[in-house]
């Protein structure tokens, strides 16, 4: 698997190995064991995927307050996002910075957000299939968002007019928000 930093260092793009004939390919996406190896200690405790059925679809940018927060390591099963996250931890010297990636069922990519971080996507292709794991159990009283099209934090989504949720319609700016999450503490 090759693992490489982006340019907020604890977020992690994981790409693995295919090994490909002419029936298709077979592919590890995670292994704890590997992981450990490498330094990335996650106990992944449930599967989640997401189905967009039209391209444009945003959704974002999300959390889950302490104590259920989560790290997520994010796949597309089918079509392909851009993948954002934004720290979100006080204190941090990249507080308010995000990245995106490109994540595709075709490259194979994916985007480890670890907790404290804001996150979202927006979906580059019809009927795109995100698949993701969570460390942490979902907490409806700590589930919040952040405006996606948030003019501090600039985040280019490449879209003008995303399909969005009432819940994202509603979410509050960067300054306007609170944020849970601390710099250094889990």
């Amino acid at each position: 698997m090759d693992i490489r930093s982006t340019v907020l260092p604890e977020v992690k793009i994981l790409t693995p190995r295919r090994f490909g004939d002419a029936r298709g390919y077979f592919s590890e996406t995670w292994s704890a064991a590997r992981m450990r190896e490498a330094g990335l200690d996650f106990a992944f405790i449930q599967d989640n995927e997401s189905l967009s059925a039209t391209q444009g679809t945003l959704r974002g940018l999300h959390y889950q307050a302490p104590p259920f927060a989560q790290a997520k390591l994010v796949r597309v099963g089918q079509g392909a996002i851009l993948d954002v996250a934004v720290d979100a931890r006080r204190g941090s010297p990249t507080f308010g910075r995000w990245v995106a990636e490109t994540l595709s069922a075709e490259n194979g990519a994916q985007l480890l957000v670890p907790r404290g971080f804001l996150h979202g996507f927006v979906t580059l292709t019809p009927d795109t299939l995100v698949i993701y794991k969570v460390d942490n159990v979902y907490d409806a009283a700590s589930d919040g968002s952040v405006a996606w099209d948030d003019a501090d934090l600039g985040v280019d989504w490449g879209v003008a007019e995303p399909v969005i949720s009432d819940k994202d319609r509603k979410a509050p700016a960067f300054r306007d928000w609170v944020s849970p999450f601390e710099y250094g503490v889990v």
